[in-house]
């Protein structure tokens, strides 16, 4: 009979729930508060006829989003949310809210982005909103039970760093005592020196910083990443490995967040195996740019509305990849391409992978062409020169993930608390 998972049954058969005052109703001879918890919305009714004078004057003047502790019976009411109301005999205001509230939880008045941001811990006090985050760590949760299961170590690397990941400029620098030092824009060096630590199969989930200045719907300057290392493999093994942990995800997803994705309106539909894979010639052709060309927002809708499911664009020229990824024997309009590849939803890129060089010279040497100094890179390139398997991998955007996943029109609505040129705050 009843559903709520935050509802307590006491010895005595009473019910206690504890939450925020919703909503209020008031019909006279009747009042009806709605109270949410962190799951469901609980409706406790107050009757002349069944509940006391000194509660019903208690709650005449209980403001919205209060916070109120509730002891009572139950009693069926299909017409209430989950098909129960509670009678209530002890009622606890814990907190009073001030009113006007900054924006409505109800959702029945709409609050513009960045209203809604300026005030997310009342903004994620929305069912739709809550159910965004609840979905959001379930798919943290799946990712590390399929990645688990496929005996990865998850590990945790430095976010201080001493010099650029792929070198450029897109760095957020940072007093470091006596010293220079710089956010880190990915793991990727620290997961191939784990590589020549023999731990094979590594895992990270966590931030990574770019400064660059986009004010896009896509863009962050402070992301959440799903980085993946593997020895001994090429790059379409982990290519098939991220296609399958897609697929896992979207239906662990299915199952395990129903009332989630109903509360969100999502019908959720799980991408169609295999994933099409397309060359980097094929892909230029298809949306007329030059060779040598990067894709931007228009050409990866147009991609996008051409294949209109999940894609891998791989065999991209080398030049435009980073000076780790591993050359292709084969060249593609007299350039030299490369072992990479890209996971394209389309809206959006999600992920970016290749396989690695694994030979010191040929790294150092890539570096060099890339205008970088290998001595800043010292510290990574030792791990090359005594004994570095063959490895691939890739990093997976989480915000874009989840943003694709229940078609969220702004990446910001898939981040608690997101940062980018404007916002530092909350």
């Amino acid at each position: 009979m009843i559903n709520s998972k935050d509802a307590n049954i006491t010895d005595d058969g009473y019910i206690e729930i504890a939450g925020w005052v919703h909503e209020i109703r008031d019909l006279g001879g009747i009042r009806f508060l709605l109270v949410r918890t962190r799951d469901d919305i609980i409706q406790v009714t107050f009757s002349k006829r069944k509940v006391s004078g000194e509660l019903i004057e208690k709650v005449k003047t209980i403001s919205r989003e209060s916070v109120i502790h509730v002891k009572g019976r139950i009693s069926k009411d299909e017409r209430a949310p989950n098909g129960f109301e509670v009678i209530p005999n002890i009622v606890d205001i814990l907190s009073v809210a001030e009113s006007p509230l900054p924006l409505d939880p109800t959702d029945k008045v709409v609050a513009e982005l960045d209203t809604r941001l300026d005030n997310r811990f009342l903004d994620m006090r929305r069912p739709k909103v809550k159910s965004i985050f609840m979905i959001r760590g379930l798919v943290v949760r799946a990712i590390r039970d399929f990645l688990y299961g496929k005996n990865f170590v998850e590990v945790t690397t430095p976010k201080i760093v001493a010099t650029a990941t792929e070198g450029g400029t897109a760095l957020f620098p940072i007093s470091y005592f006596d010293r220079e030092a710089f956010l880190n824009q990915s793991p990727q060096l620290y997961k191939q020196i784990l590589m020549s630590s023999g731990f094979e199969r590594v895992l990270e989930i966590g931030p990574i910083f770019r400064a660059e200045e986009h004010s896009t719907r896509k863009h962050l300057n402070e992301a959440t990443s799903i980085d993946v290392e593997v020895s001994y493999v090429d790059d379409s093994e982990v290519m098939k490995l991220l296609e399958e942990l897609i697929i896992y995800i979207y239906e662990y997803i299915n199952v395990n967040a129903d009332k989630y994705l109903k509360t969100i309106g999502i019908d959720l539909k799980i991408p169609t195996r295999p994933f099409r894979q397309i060359s980097y010639e094929e892909a230029i052709e298809i949306v007329d740019l030059k060779w040598g060309d990067d894709f931007g927002s228009l050409e990866e809708k147009k991609l996008g509305n051409e294949i209109g499911e999940h894609y891998f664009i791989k065999e991209w020229p080398l030049k435009l990849k980073p000076y780790y990824t591993m050359p292709l024997e084969k060249k593609g309009k007299t350039e030299i391409l490369s072992k990479s590849f890209d996971l394209m939803h389309p809206r959006v890129e999600l992920a970016s992978g290749s396989q690695r060089i694994n030979d010191y010279a040929l790294l150092k040497k890539q570096m060099e062409l890339r205008g970088l100094n290998p001595d800043n890179f010292s510290f990574y390139l030792d791990a090359f020169r005594y004994g570095m398997p063959p490895h691939a991998g890739w990093g997976l955007g989480l915000d874009r993930l989840v943003m694709t996943m229940l078609d969220l029109d702004n990446v910001r609505e898939a981040v608690m608390f997101p940062r980018d040129r404007r916002r530092l705050i909350p």
